[in-house]
């Protein structure tokens, strides 16, 4: 089954006393898997957590994930004195270096990094972990599903441009044979047909090629990521592809290669959209 790396997922819930527990994920096409996080001030040390859960069920994609904590009561602001003694002491001693006469306000100095926060914060990210952890879960389970339901489309796609590659080899197939056929017969010499048919004969990359899309084909049914083959795959189509269009003497034939790699590039498009 194909999957998709485009997808979304959110739950929400009350989780008593922290209150109202918002969790959204994202995914978009990426080469590997690359998560990005936005947590609340305090909850900064669950990343890993809910990373180990992302990478079970995802293998490729960047991956957002936003999680909002709504209080609904009110909570004692913590301001850590000593970090902001320290702060002080460094900035006292640079301004004295560099004689710097700038006198540093109180609103810069609060909010620099870990002088505020939430008093609850600092030992709930063990008590809130049970229940945030379902809550990835679930909105998991929604982003793989909608993942899950764009393979399955890309599949279909892939399946109808991979036929129409068949059907365009197989018209340039039996028309190149004659092409050769008559090229050849209206030829006097063999060292002149020998050298004609290795400027202009077809027929390998027309079975490579051919070879390729069967392959394709075949890998569209394969479970797990597949993505990075097909797209192999694909470009080794395109080298056939440009192979025939640059040996072809025949303005049908060209035009045929012209759609073909058009279809491919198509076809290639869509395979950077698979985990």
């Amino acid at each position: 089954m194909l999957n998709s790396m485009t997808g979304f997922g959110s739950r929400q819930a009350r989780i008593p006393p922290f209150g109202k527990v918002s969790i959204e994920l994202r995914s978009v096409n990426h080469k590997f898997l690359d998560m990005v996080f936005h947590l609340p001030e305090g909850f900064l040390s669950l990343e890993d957590r809910i990373k180990k859960e992302i990478e079970a069920k995802t293998k490729r994609g960047r991956v957002t994930c936003v999680i909002n904590i709504i209080s609904e009561e009110a909570s004692a602001v913590f301001i850590n004195e000593r970090l902001l003694k320290n702060y002080i002491g460094r900035i006292k001693n640079i301004k004295k270096r560099f004689k710097i006469k700038d006198e540093v306000r109180l609103d810069t100095l609060i909010h620099l990094p870990g002088i505020l926060s939430l008093a609850g914060s600092r030992s709930s990210k063990e008590r809130i972990w049970p229940r945030l952890n379902l809550l990835v879960n679930q909105a998991l389970e929604d982003l793989v599903k909608m993942r899950q339901k764009e393979g399955r489309a890309l599949g279909a796609y892939l399946k109808s441009r991979a036929g129409a590659l068949n059907n365009n080899l197989g018209i340039i197939k039996r028309r190149s044979k004659k092409v050769i056929k008559e090229k050849c017969s209206q030829i006097k010499t063999d060292e002149e047909r020998a050298s004609f048919l290795k400027e202009t004969d077809i027929t390998e990359e027309v079975e490579r090629l051919a070879f390729h899309i069967q392959n394709f084909k075949n890998r569209l049914s394969k479970p797990g990521p597949i993505g990075k083959e097909l797209d192999f795959i694909a470009q080794e189509m395109q080298r056939e592809a440009n192979t025939m269009g640059a040996k072809s003497c025949n303005a049908a034939i060209s035009t045929r290669v012209v759609q073909i790699k058009s279809q491919i590039e198509k076809i290639r498009e869509q395979v950077q959209n698979i985990e």
